[in-house]
């Protein structure tokens, strides 16, 4: 009943920053929902091309915002040792002194300066690997029309970035409500800008596909300025929000480099294991692409919950760390695994007593071209129930590792787990054991599974170790 009481008592702590991340989060990928669905009224070739657009989109998206990502664990941390040194007596949320301004407002400029290089980077990028999408085996209808959406996504990636690093902001200083409204709102303003440039109402030209990715753009501009304005209203964000970026320190912009490289390493891992077997699925046909696509999209629903757990896991594991409170760091992780197996449960039931409802927004049963799309992806709903929970658990191990400041063991697990043990799997079991997609998702199931076991264990022995060099300063760091 004691251990039944702490787990209660950690789950509503980690609650109180989780579920504003977690609503962000799901707001966030409503976006992209919205667009997949679209991409469906518009036929399964526009789908599949979408997709294909919208997976090199993420990859790059991914590890830009993995160069940003240890700003909110750096910010917390500054501010649990400015709590800890001078114990609240009517002081403001975060307990900030001038140093500790100094630093925050140091590190905020060097996340933008890190944001816009990366989304300059990754714009450029992300239009020469459309471009080479048919030496990657797809079909060239398909790819020319995911060449078109690229080309209108790639201006969104800097503001997107932008947005990403003052996001981090908010969170490091415990304040993250603001995004949630934003990011609402936000669903709204992409669905009305996405059936404008689609249909091209008021007069403006008629875009189709393409005018999914000048909507989305669009949406990323105005989302960081909201953000923006918000954080500027805030009496405690305002006077540390400093975007002169030319100003950036060069050792804070070394820093953070030093960190978000292994954590962008480490995401786009991930997003790349993803985008290799989209191009395996892609080599089965278009049905079999649009299939991915959509099945794709669901466990990515279902990871924003896990992001919004792996985040506040994170920022508290960095703040009890800074406190001092190993044993509270520990329960962190299980806490945040329970609240994980719960949600995966109930998503995964659903999955398997109602997988036409579920797909039911991507593909019209009533139209023949989509109706194998629907069959292909029904049957890989099975394998994603169980697929889901390690993914979740995957990225609350990697967001464990970083309130370790331990963002390197992160990206070399995520280099066996996904490319020496899942990729293999996923290639010999959709080709010759298999000859389907639902190979490849057995194969990135095994690959997601070895990843979590792997970082969890990691994160117990790197706690251990902090744990004895804390109670004696002598034992040497492992």
């Amino acid at each position: 009943m004691q251990q039944l009481a702490t787990l209660v008592r950690d789950s509503r702590a980690l609650a109180v920053l989780a579920v504003p991340l977690v609503l962000t989060q799901l707001a966030q990928v409503a976006l992209t929902t919205t667009d997949t669905i679209m991409m469906g009224l518009l036929g399964t070739e526009a789908l599949a091309a979408g997709g294909l657009a919208l997976v090199i989109f993420n990859q790059l998206r991914t590890m830009g915002v993995g160069l940003v990502t240890s700003v909110g664990n750096q910010v917390a941390a500054a501010a649990a040792r400015a709590e800890k040194a001078q114990p609240a007596t009517g002081a403001a949320p975060g307990g900030k002194t001038a140093a500790d301004g100094d630093e925050v407002r140091g590190l905020v400029r060097a996340a933008m300066a890190v944001a816009t290089l990366a989304g300059i980077t990754g714009a450029i990028l992300m239009i020469l690997i459309g471009q080479a999408a048919t030496l990657l085996g797809q079909d060239a209808a398909v790819a020319e029309r995911a060449q078109g959406m690229l080309y209108a996504l790639a201006p969104g990636l800097v503001p997107c970035l932008w947005f990403q690093a003052i996001r981090q902001f908010t969170v490091g200083m415990r304040r993250p409500q603001a995004l949630l409204r934003i990011t609402i709102a936000s669903i709204a303003v992409n669905a009305a800008l996405n059936w404008v440039f689609i249909q091209g109402t008021f007069s403006l030209p008629k875009l189709g596909l393409t005018g999914i990715g000048v909507a989305t753009s669009s949406v990323y501009l105005l989302s960081f300025l909201a953000l923006y304005a918000s954080a500027r209203r805030d009496s405690l964000l305002a006077p540390l929000l400093s975007l002169d970026l030319w100003r950036a320190d060069i050792p804070t912009v070394r820093r953070l480099l030093g960190l978000g490289t292994p954590i962008a390493a480490t995401y786009g891992s991930e997003a790349g294991f993803f985008f290799v077997t989209a191009l395996f699925a892609g080599s089965f046909g278009a049905a079999a692409l649009a299939a991915h696509t959509a099945v794709n999209q669901l466990v990515y629903v279902v990871f924003q919950v896990a992001v919004g757990l792996s985040h506040a896991a994170s920022i508290n594991v960095s703040r009890e760390l800074a406190l001092g409170d190993h044993g509270a760091a520990r329960r962190i992780k299980n806490t945040a695994l329970a609240c994980g197996a719960v949600v995966t449960t109930l998503v995964g039931i659903f999955y398997l007593t109602a997988p036409r409802l579920v797909l039911r927004p991507f593909f019209d049963p009533g139209a023949a071209a989509d109706r194998q799309g629907m069959e292909i992806a029904t049957g890989l709903l099975v394998i994603v129930a169980v697929l889901q929970f390690f993914d979740c658990a995957q990225n609350i191990g990697v967001g464990l590792l970083r309130g370790l400041d331990d963002t390197k063991s992160g990206f070399r697990i995520t280099l066996i787990g996904y490319w020496a043990v899942g990729l293999p799997a996923s290639w010999l079991l959709a080709y010759p054991l298999g000859g389907d997609t639902r190979g490849l998702w057995l194969g990135l199931l095994i690959g997601l599974a070895t990843t979590a076991v792997l970082l969890l264990r990691r994160y117990g022995r790197a706690l251990d170790v902090r744990a004895a060099n804390a109670a004696s300063p002598s034992v040497a760091s492992a």
